[in-house]
């Protein structure tokens, strides 16, 4: 399958309430490398709130927080990225007996995150498996952003979810242990690649994979997303992906200096990635009635949602900026 890549865009590390109780970002008054010794205290820190669940978040919210405590076989530990496999199919024995699906709550938040462009905090707990983890109990290492996804089959042989973790910019990196047993991890994955083996082979295995752009989404573009539910205001494509959809917010008048837009609705149109660098360019720009003109030429009308106003005082500087 075609794997889409675009330009990077800085993030901003915020504390974005999802839903009552639930926080995005860093916790306030914790700190990376903090290090507690049972997770009923990392709870009270705010790091990851459940007591059992390693994931914590839904589907509408994100993903608040992982645990890498090696709960799964086919984990992937490379310190400043992690190949983390999803929930569910497991018996008491941490076999993986069934598949695993994108309807559970845990890996249907972490795909929102992906989607989103949404920061995930990354508790490690002890064990043999990562001569990353801590000796004993558990520490905060930071916020991690889910780069990519995919599905294959797990070591035991059933369809398992995997979601690859790379350590936000500015975190630090965990140290790693003089010793540790583990022997199949010192190389990293390319991006996209859920444990392959890295020889040839003339049957390859097909793993579907996905990969955004990175641009974090805030409250503001989220609710401007779903009152369009994903589809593209200029050309009304809505990008299906495994377990939800794609879009990206896209301001009008460019934030900050020299530009100095609104971060409001009125400002942020719900695009795909193609029409939302054609924005940013001027290639595309819109006329006071709304129409979307495009190298001079008129190509039919925005479309738009009752509840979405848009503010033609910053249709008007966007078009001014690139004068067509």
């Amino acid at each position: 399958m075609a794997v889409h890549r675009a330009r990077r865009k800085s993030l901003q590390v915020v504390i974005e309430p999802c839903e009552a109780g639930s926080m995005i970002g860093e916790p306030p008054g914790a700190y990376v490398g903090q290090e507690f010794s049972t997770r009923r205290l990392a709870h009270e820190a705010g790091v990851h709130r459940p007591l059992q669940a390693g994931i914590c978040g839904t589907k509408t919210t994100g993903a608040e927080s992982i645990v890498l405590s090696g709960g799964y076989k086919d984990d992937e530990d490379y310190g400043d990225v992690v190949v983390y496999t999803g929930h569910g199919g497991q018996d008491s024995s941490k076999n993986q007996v069934a598949d695993q699906t994108l309807d559970d709550p845990g890996n249907a938040a972490l795909v929102t995150s992906y989607l989103e462009g949404l920061l995930v905090r990354v508790l490690r707990g002890a064990h043999r498996g990562s001569k990353y983890a801590p000796k004993s109990g558990y520490r905060y290492d930071g916020l991690f952003r889910v780069a990519s996804y995919g599905s294959k089959l797990g070591i035991d042989g059933h369809l398992i979810w995997q979601f690859r973790m790379e350590a936000h910019e500015g975190t630090p990196a965990p140290v790693a242990a003089e010793t540790a047993d583990l022997s199949a991890v010192d190389e990293l994955p390319i991006e996209g690649d859920f444990g392959q083996p890295a020889a040839g082979s003339e049957t390859p295995e097909r793993v579907t994979a996905t990969v955004q752009r990175i641009v974090r989404s805030s409250a503001v573009k989220r609710r401007v997303k779903a009152w369009h539910d994903n589809r593209c205001q200029v050309c009304a494509l809505r990008i299906e992906v495994p377990g939800g959809s794609y879009s990206e917010g896209a301001h009008i008048q460019a934030l900050g200096s020299p530009h100095n837009g609104p971060d409001l609705a009125a400002n942020v149109l719900c695009l795909c990635p193609n029409c939302h660098v054609m924005l940013d360019v001027g290639a595309i720009v819109l006329s006071d009635d709304l129409m979307v003109i495009k190298g001079g030429t008129e190509m039919g009308p925005l479309r738009t949602h009752p509840q979405h106003k848009i503010d033609l005082n910053c249709v008007r500087q966007h078009r001014e900026r690139w004068r067509q």
